[in-house]
């Protein structure tokens, strides 16, 4: 029987399989945060430690921004390859091969030895982050009501930040243990592999995927670039390089540039907890983010939304880094750039709707995570900017690539469009 999911007006009208796959989805995305940005929080002491070098050294920067590259260009190959994955075998399914990829090779990287090993554990983790995406978005676009969407998104959303937030409080307090190790972090990662049982006992497939499928096989991916589809391919992939490689050329090299700040520098602060106060103001800021955009979304349209909150990223990162601020200013400053990031919650819905059913989390993973492909060059081409002690260059000139974005967001069909 199929769920009618457009008739639920309250929680306590959506059926058990609408429950079930909307708290699988939001725990994969939670745990996808997790893993996310365990190494994030300790890239530079880790890496400088397996380079045998002080973490002030050039080196540090050079080959943490090659190990980040690896994980986009992962998280982004995971995305179009477990895509393709959901669409032949089931959400449910794929959606319990994704996260114990990630949950392996996290755990995994405990085991590095040098950085080149621990890029290759990463890539392999981000594999499955980026197919977790693809899968849940499309696990709740096909099981909840249509116009929840921009709330669903905002919530998923927030599961990212919940995750990221619990790997900043699991590494401030392991760092309290005695005899302390950054490597530590990474068996925190392993956590996910057991949520997968509940999954696959719990969460059967969706009966829009199930009915399709009994009906025809899934096309190729080369069915993106058919003449009914291509359009919406091109732009929504395009939209999805450029603003994902600002954002996270941000979320890289955010943490180098708040390690040397002058004041840090001056009143010999400790980095650790400057880097996670920093990441803390820009999380706790996007969850408000994710419920505006949400609101937004809702209020004026996907487009219009995507639009608008681009455009204040655009504004509040060029402030941030155009001119030197004290500290505090810079923590509330980072908060309004977090806030912006809230608009990323919205492709979560408006991405797999465009694309017909048996190429739904093909499609939205295509286009999200060829974005992460350009995010991974992206952020080591901006490293050239960066100079010694000062990577405020490297920041304001990504600032910029959120006005194209915010130009093309305009552009992108509306889902009565394409249906």
């Amino acid at each position: 029987m199929r769920d009618t999911p457009a008739e639920a007006t309250k929680l306590s009208e959506l059926s058990s399989h609408q429950k079930k796959s909307g708290l699988a989805a939001w725990l994969g995305w939670f745990f996808d945060g997790l893993d996310l940005h365990l190494y994030t929080l300790v890239a530079t002491v880790f890496v400088a430690e397996l380079l045998m070098v002080k973490d002030t050294d050039p080196d540090v920067g050079r080959y943490g921004s090659y190990i980040q590259a690896a994980f986009l260009l992962g998280w982004a190959l995971g995305g179009a390859f477990f895509g393709i994955i959901g669409d032949r075998l089931g959400r449910s399914r794929t959606l319990v091969l994704t996260i114990l990829t990630y949950a392996l090779f996290t755990g995994l990287s405990f085991f590095a030895e040098n950085w080149w090993q621990l890029m290759i554990f990463r890539f392999l983790a981000a594999l499955g982050i980026g197919g977790e995406w693809a899968i849940g978005a499309s696990l709740l676009s096909e099981t909840w009501p249509k116009k929840w969407r921009p709330w669903i998104a905002a919530v998923l959303q927030c599961a990212v930040n919940f995750g990221i937030i619990a790997a900043i409080l699991a590494v401030y307090f392991l760092q309290k243990v005695e005899g302390y190790e950054p490597r530590w972090v990474f068996l925190i990662g392993v956590l996910p592999a057991f949520v997968t049982l509940w999954i696959r006992k719990e969460v059967p497939e969706t009966a829009e995927w199930t009915a399709e499928k009994g009906k025809r096989e899934a096309p190729s991916i080369m069915g993106l670039f058919g003449s009914d589809i291509r359009r919406t391919t091109l732009i929504a992939s395009t939209l999805c390089a450029i603003s994902l490689t600002g954002h996270w050329c941000f979320m890289f090299w955010q943490q180098a540039f708040i390690r040397s700040h002058p004041e840090v520098i001056a009143r010999s602060l400790d980095k650790a907890e400057v880097v996670a106060t920093a990441l803390f103001c820009v999380i706790s800021a996007s969850v408000v983010g994710n419920f505006a955009s949400g609101w937004a979304a809702h209020r004026f349209g996907y487009r219009r939304a995507l639009a608008a909150f681009f455009s204040v990223y655009f504004l509040l990162m060029g402030l941030t880094f155009a001119t030197p601020w004290s500290l505090g200013a810079t923590y509330a400053l980072y908060a309004g750039v977090g806030f912006c990031q809230g608009v990323f919650g919205l492709f979560t819905m408006a991405l797999p709707p465009l694309f017909p059913t048996l190429l739904r989390t093909t499609g939205a993973g295509f286009s999200y995570n060829i974005g992460r492909v350009f995010a991974a060059v992206g952020t080591v081409f901006f490293g050239i900017f960066a100079k010694p002690s000062d990577f405020s260059s490297v920041l304001l000139y990504a600032s910029i690539l959120f006005l194209p974005a915010a130009i093309l967001a305009m552009w992108l069909p509306t889902e009565e469009a394409t249906s």
